[in-house]
C-alpha cells in the first residue's frame, strides 16, 4: 500500500484529502503544520504540502525537509497560486504544483506521475552507482558526446580499454542505446559537460 503525508492546516481540507486517498487505498498521515511534519513524517511515497501553514510555511518546510536528504516526491498545493509561487515551489524541492480546488482524479494522476518519476530516477541512480569509478568517468565522457579516441586521450587510457569500459557501462546500466544512456545519466543527476 502506498502512503502519503498530507500537510494541511485546514481540517476540512485535510479530512477531504484523506478520504479521497483512503478510498483509493492509500495510507495517510496528516499533519497540521510544517513543524509537525518535520518532526513526525517517517516515510511516505508522496507528500502533499500546502503553501500557507501556521508557523513555518509550506515552501520553507519543504526546504528544511530536503536538507535531510529526503527524496520523496512532493506536490505543493495552494488556493492562491501564481507563476512566482510555482517557480519558488520547484526551487524548494517540489516535483509538482497544483492549485485548489482540484479534481481528485487529476491529483491522483499527478501523484502517480511524480511517484513513477521518482522511482525511475532512483533506479537510474542505482544503475550508475553499480559502475566502478573508471566506468563512471567513461560514462560521463560517452554521454558528453566524445568519441572513443577523445575519451582515451582525456582519461589517459587506450581506445581498446575505452571500448571495454563502454561495453560494461551499457551492460550494467541496461541502456539500449546512447540516447537511453543519456536519459539514465540525466535522471541520475550525473554531472557531465556536453561536447
Amino acid at each position: 500500500m502506498m502512503s502519503v503525508c498530507i500537510v494541511e492546516d485546514v481540517a476540512a481540507v485535510a479530512a477531504s484529502l484523506e478520504a479521497i486517498l483512503k478510498s483509493r487505498e492509500y495510507g495517510c498521515q496528516v499533519f497540521g503544520s510544517g513543524e509537525a511534519f518535520l518532526n513526525g513524517c517517517v516515510t511516505a511515497d508522496c507528500v502533499l504540502m500546502d503553501v500557507r501553514l501556521p508557523g513555518l510555511d509550506g515552501l520553507s518546510t519543504l526546504e528544511e525537509w530536503r536538507k535531510s536528504n529526503a527524496v520523496t516526491p512532493a506536490i505543493v498545493m495552494t488556493g492562491h497560486g501564481d507563476v512566482r509561487m510555482a517557480v519558488n515551489a520547484f526551487h524548494s524541492g517540489a516535483q509538482d504544483f497544483i492549485e485548489k480546488p482540484f479534481d481528485p482524479d487529476e491529483l491522483l494522476a499527478r501523484m502517480n506521475s511524480v511517484i513513477e518519476q521518482q522511482s525511475e530516477a532512483l533506479m537510474c541512480s542505482q544503475a550508475v552507482q553499480r559502475l566502478t569509478p573508471r566506468e563512471q568517468e567513461v560514462m560521463k565522457e560517452v554521454v558528453a558526446g566524445h568519441p572513443n579516441k577523445v575519451i582515451a586521450y582525456n582519461l589517459g587510457i587506450s581506445p581498446k580499454t575505452v571500448e571495454l569500459h563502454r561495453a560494461r557501462v551499457m551492460e550494467k546500466t541496461e541502456a539500449h542505446n546512447l540516447s537511453h544512456l543519456v536519459r539514465i545519466a540525466l535522471k541520475a543527476n550525473l554531472e557531465f559537460d556536453p561536447a
